[in-house]
């Protein structure tokens, strides 16, 4: 067990100003896995403070020493790659083979952020016919506060944080609670890279405090992670200050199935985009259009593959699906569940059934699952469920599944599977969402992330995720 008792507040270690705590337990069996300090609005004003203080010292430090302090918090993060990713599995239940992935693979994505900082225009200057000459100059957006989600919590950070650092700013990182443990490590790693005072507090907090941070008179930018419901309301909240923001919110994405397409092969990849990390990804693609021709075999093969999914503790190997994060999560998954069925939905895998294995009796397992007979307005068909769900629409047009992908207040990903990828690639361009896949391919990691409509402002990643974190200056400098 893990036990935290000081906060990191403008990278130092320092008592809380109460005595709160979070315990943090495992949603597999209910064991406590460690507690942590809980940050009150009196600490958020001390790290506000602190990093107040280092703004313009640190925005004036040179690239060249960012990047250096940056290149070291990576190799100090890449050496405890296997014990964080074990803990958040401990913390919030996602499975090992995800976190182990997912932590393993964040320190290529620092190196790429870090060639981005290198390369990114800081400072340009522009003639006009008279010979007049205007500098445009990237400085930085002042303090930063980043909030985060608990589902894959060191992803999540670092996208925020280390393009922040790059460009001069300080980071505040407001972590879950339910991943309260792991950020008090990455702070760790934090003091040890030697950032200067002021720069980087990491803290966990609840949604009262959370509030007081992004509305903190010394806050000049939110980046955000997290449910839609939650961002509009940061987005009322920094409106009225004209404070910037950056939101990537939730998301129902859809995947279309074309005639041509390989049923086996749609219900492999569909595996990891759909129920990867328990379902709880904001990415996740749970509206799968099928042409009607092919809809019974590829029901059958999801079912199928849904049905095969190793369910369990998620610290096994073999786990392909752990528990959800908390009991109100895992009430609510069970309650669309009993809701689909309700609307007329057929399940063709799964239920909301509770698993008979003993050892899953104290945690919070649901069946993956899959249902069809689905109509896009149903209510399973259009909310965000946020876990190990999907619902499967026919169509009987292209045309008519691009505006059933379309007909959804989300778009922040998507995909299609055909056997003709440049096909494939022209239904895309028809899609309004922020990142769509041909035949499941990866997206470069400089590419830009994030979402139409309801699930996001702004962008993350490459040089369009560095540059949400800069003010453009221009000084028209004469001859």
């Amino acid at each position: 067990m893990r036990t935290y008792d000081q906060l990191f507040l403008g990278g130092r270690w320092t008592g809380p100003a109460t005595t709160d705590t979070f315990e943090i337990r495992s949603p597999h069996d209910r064991a406590l896995v460690g507690v942590a300090p809980k940050a009150s609005a009196a600490d958020v004003d001390r790290a506000v403070a602190a990093a107040r203080r280092a703004l313009e010292p640190w925005g004036r430090t040179p690239l060249a020493e960012r990047v250096r302090l940056v290149e070291r918090f990576n190799e100090l993060h890449a050496a405890r790659a296997d014990e964080i990713a074990e803990l958040i599995t401990a913390e919030n239940g996602s499975p090992s083979w995800f976190t182990g992935w997912t932590q393993h693979n964040l320190p290529e994505r620092t190196a790429g952020w870090l060639k981005t900082a290198r390369e990114f225009s800081w400072e340009e200057t522009l003639t006009d016919e008279a010979g007049n000459r205007t500098i445009v100059r990237a400085v930085p957006v002042g303090v930063v506060a980043a909030v985060i989600p608990w589902n894959s919590p060191h992803s999540a950070a670092l996208v925020k944080l280390i393009p922040a650092l790059l460009a001069g700013n300080p980071v505040l990182l407001k972590a879950a609670p339910e991943t309260a443990l792991d950020a008090m490590v990455l702070a760790e790693i934090f003091e040890r890279a030697g950032f200067p005072e002021g720069v980087v507090s990491v803290f966990a907090a609840d949604r009262d405090v959370s509030e007081h941070l992004v509305t903190h008179p010394g806050v000049d930018k939110i980046s955000f992670t997290g449910s839609t419901t939650a961002g509009r309301r940061i987005a009322s909240l920094a409106g009225q200050q004209l404070k910037r923001v950056g939101l990537e919110l939730g998301g129902k994405s859809a995947a279309i199935v074309l005639a041509d397409a390989d049923p086996k092969t749609v219900a492999e990849g569909i595996r990891g985009a759909t129920f990867a990390n328990n379902g709880e990804m904001c990415v996740a693609h749970t509206r799968i259009l099928v042409a009607r021709e092919r809809y019974a075999e590829v029901v059958t093969a999801l079912a199928e593959m849904a049905d095969g999914l190793v369910v369990g503790d998620p610290a096994k190997p073999d786990t392909f699906v752990g528990p959800i994060v908390r009991q109100d999560q895992y009430e609510r998954v069970r309650s669309y569940l009993r809701l689909g069925v309700e609307e007329g939905a057929r399940i063709a895998a799964g239920g909301a059934e509770p698993f008979a294995d003993p050892e899953l009796a104290n945690g919070f397992y649901v069946r993956p699952t899959v249902f069809a007979d689905v109509a896009n307005d149903m209510r399973i068909a259009r909310e965000e469920i946020f876990g190990p769900v999907l619902v499967v629409i026919p169509f009987d047009t292209e045309a008519e599944a691009i505006r059933l992908a379309n007909d959804s207040d989300y778009g922040l990903s998507g995909g299609v599977w055909t056997a003709d990828a440049e096909h494939g690639a022209e239904i895309a361009r028809a899609v309004r969402t922020g990142t769509f896949h041909v035949n499941g391919a990866p997206r470069h990691g400089n590419a830009p992330f994030g979402g139409f409509k309801a699930s996001g402002v702004g962008r993350e990643y490459g040089s369009h995720g560095l540059a949400e974190f800069v003010e453009w200056q221009a000084i028209a400098a004469g001859r």
